[in-house]
């Protein structure tokens, strides 16, 4: 993987912390490693946005970030509000591909979810991953109704002849309760793609020095660390 494309299946779901954690386990295997966020919305100038708060938790990496925009909405919308050209999917792999040529993983952190539109003619995260060939991981809530979301967004990728390398869940309660449980089980088999690791609730709050030694353990070999799945799937 020089370029993993990271997506969610909507907001709020730890699609940040989670491209913290691929980072900060990418890192300690020795790997150098680019986070591209194509377009902030809802963050001030100056403000350090969702790019900075991964090199906050994982470390020593190279952060990009192509528009902000200070309204918290979809890209397309934010920039029209705001007056301001909006980003387009070319200029997102344009970028993403320099990055690759002088790092051996790039990150390309989303807005929301993979339809989730840079501009007014429709461009989104899946035009990126299709310009670039590249993978993309879904980041998915543990919860119920997650099963729906996520077999939808890996049902798009592959209609759009994309690979989806896998589904980690992006904040996992520490008492789960049944629904949690059982979907360990039941989302890999609704999307066809392995469950690549679970993040516990409120990893994002941990001291960085805690976050990137334990980053390892919460996702599976697939994405370089030993995560072999959580205990209690029913």
């Amino acid at each position: 993987m020089g370029v993993l494309i990271v997506t969610g299946t909507g907001t709020e779901v730890g699609k940040t912390v989670v491209t913290a954690a691929v980072a900060a386990t990418a890192l300690a295997a020795g790997r150098s490693v680019a986070v591209l966020k194509p377009a902030q919305t809802g963050v001030a100038p100056g403000e350090p946005g969702d790019a900075a708060e991964v090199a906050r938790l994982a470390g020593p990496v190279t952060t990009a970030e192509l528009a902000r925009y200070p309204d918290p909405l979809a890209p397309a919308t934010a920039a029209r509000r705001a007056g301001r050209e909006p980003v387009r999917p070319a200029e997102v792999a344009e970028a993403a591909r320099k990055l690759a040529a002088r790092h051996d993983l790039v990150l390309v952190e989303g807005a929301g979810g993979l339809l989730v539109r840079f501009d007014a003619v429709g461009g989104t995260l899946a035009d990126v991953a299709g310009l670039l060939g590249a993978p993309v991981l879904v980041v998915a809530r543990a919860g119920l109704g997650t099963l729906n979301d996520t077999e939808l967004t890996v049902r798009e990728l592959r209609a759009r002849g994309l690979t989806p390398l896998g589904v980690v869940i992006g904040s996992r309660p520490a008492e789960p309760d049944l629904a949690a449980r059982c979907n360990l089980t039941d989302l890999p088999a609704v999307t066809g793609t392995p469950l690549l690791g679970s993040v516990p609730e409120g990893a994002g709050r941990r001291p960085p020095a805690e976050f990137r030694t334990t980053a390892p353990r919460w996702l599976a070999p697939g994405l370089g660390g030993c995560w072999e799945g959580d205990a209690g799937a029913e």
